[in-house]
């Protein structure tokens, strides 16, 4: 079959992008299929939406092109989690991560997602061997021995070598494909909006843990900006997510605190429920999936995103050694070593954080004590904390060449 490109990649978020311009600056053709029209999503305005990009991905993003192109950051300079109840203030025993225990520098960075989107955008277009179509979406795929076909709702039919779906929870790249899922709703629902606030936030990162689910204070650019994820029951999200500013700020303010001063709303307000979604598979003939199309993950650690470029590093890899070596980049062998790569650290993560999730979303007081406890006690082991870090980083396991700032 000749292919119209080597890669099809359904979904431009930035998953799909970034796998385009590894794949791409490694000489295969890459066609990016995006339901939504790119410039729209480049030029918004503040809206407080941002990503914790860990040190990895930072040097991931490096490597192929995108970082040097991204207009403002926050480097995370300290990470602060801790055990409470709203009104009541944290617990005195907290884990603590300072980025100047590690070699590598600051151990993340937020980045909103405007400014981060459109650095993509502006590689992508600088890049002669991608090819997006903004607007479209596929509606039809059927494998082949030697390819895959897929149809477009406009009617148009594309070819190519390998389909990889970038298409988030409800893939529409995986269900075509038959790969079914496997995960629980949590009965939680994550609130997300930006605040300004009165002291600067010093490029620390909070993580406040509450019986009704973790609150997330993350540092943005500026000093006096921070994106808040802050999750709630379904129910009491719900009513809070109904309320005017004024009355949505009231109820924020003893869940946050005061040690950043007077607080007020600066950006949009958003909600998103939360679940736990595993693909069954990964691949599938002449399809790969990526990112929350394989894995949707609690944001209690913000690692979502660098979940997905993990894979977008791991995949990139497999097609391009395979290519150099004159194998198919599409065949079953080819893709099972992309599988056996990230399956299983993307299932143990997902797992992971699943039971911090279930043991800090509740008021049993035993629990609470141990969970003190256990936090105060990795605090106080440096060893310890360290590889905690470096875990948090992206810094430790099989990385693959482009997270470790290498070239394939």
């Amino acid at each position: 079959m000749m292919a119209d490109t080597d890669i099809l990649v359904v979904g431009g978020g930035l998953n799909g992008p970034a796998l385009a311009l590894a794949l791409a600056q490694n000489g295969l053709s890459v066609t990016v299929v995006d339901s939504r029209p790119a410039p729209a999503r480049a030029e918004a305005g503040f809206d407080g939406r941002a990503y914790a990009l860990a040190q990895a991905s930072k040097r991931l993003l490096g490597m192929i092109g995108v970082w040097p192109r991204i207009a403002a950051f926050q480097p995370m300079l300290k990470i602060k989690a801790s055990d409470g109840v709203a009104g009541q203030g944290p617990s005195p025993l907290f884990l603590g991560f300072d980025s100047a225990e590690l070699e590598e520098g600051p151990m993340g960075y937020m980045v909103e997602d405007r400014h981060l989107y459109a650095a993509f955008l502006a590689a992508m277009q600088d890049q002669p061997q991608i090819r997006l179509l903004s607007g479209e979406t596929v509606v039809e795929q059927a494998a082949t021995p030697n390819g895959i076909c897929a149809t477009l709702a406009s009617g148009t039919q594309l070819s190519a070598r390998l389909l990889v779906g970038c298409d988030g929870r409800s893939s529409g790249t995986a269900s075509r494909a038959g790969i079914r899922r496997s995960g629980w709703n949590y009965g939680q629902t994550a609130l997300v909006t930006a605040i300004h606030h009165e002291k600067d936030h010093a490029g620390t990162a909070h993580q406040f843990f509450m019986p009704s689910g973790p609150l997330a204070i993350l540092p943005l650019h500026g000093g006096h900006h921070s994106s808040i994820v802050w999750s709630e029951t379904t129910a009491t999200a719900a009513a809070i997510q109904a309320l005017p500013d004024a009355d949505y700020l009231a109820a924020l303010r003893p869940r946050f605190g005061d040690f950043l001063g007077a607080i007020d709303l600066a950006g949009a307000r958003f909600t998103y429920p939360l679940t736990l979604t595993l693909a069954n598979s990964f691949v599938a003939p002449r399809l790969a999936l990526v990112g929350d199309a394989a894995h949707g993950v609690h944001p209690i650690a913000g690692q979502g995103l660098n979940l997905g470029l993990r894979d977008v590093a791991a995949l990139a890899q497999v097609l391009i050694e395979a290519q150099r070596r004159g194998d198919d980049i599409g065949s079953s062998v080819t893709l099972e070593g992309y599988q056996r790569w990230r399956r299983f650290d993307a299932t143990t993560l997902a797992l992971g954080m699943d039971g911090v999730n279930r043991l800090f979303s509740n008021d049993n007081p035993l629990l609470r004590l141990g969970r003190d406890l256990g936090l105060g006690l990795v605090n106080a082991l440096p060893g310890l904390r360290r590889g905690f870090m470096r875990q948090a980083a992206g810094l430790s396991g099989d990385l693959p060449r482009l997270l470790a700032g290498k070239p394939i």
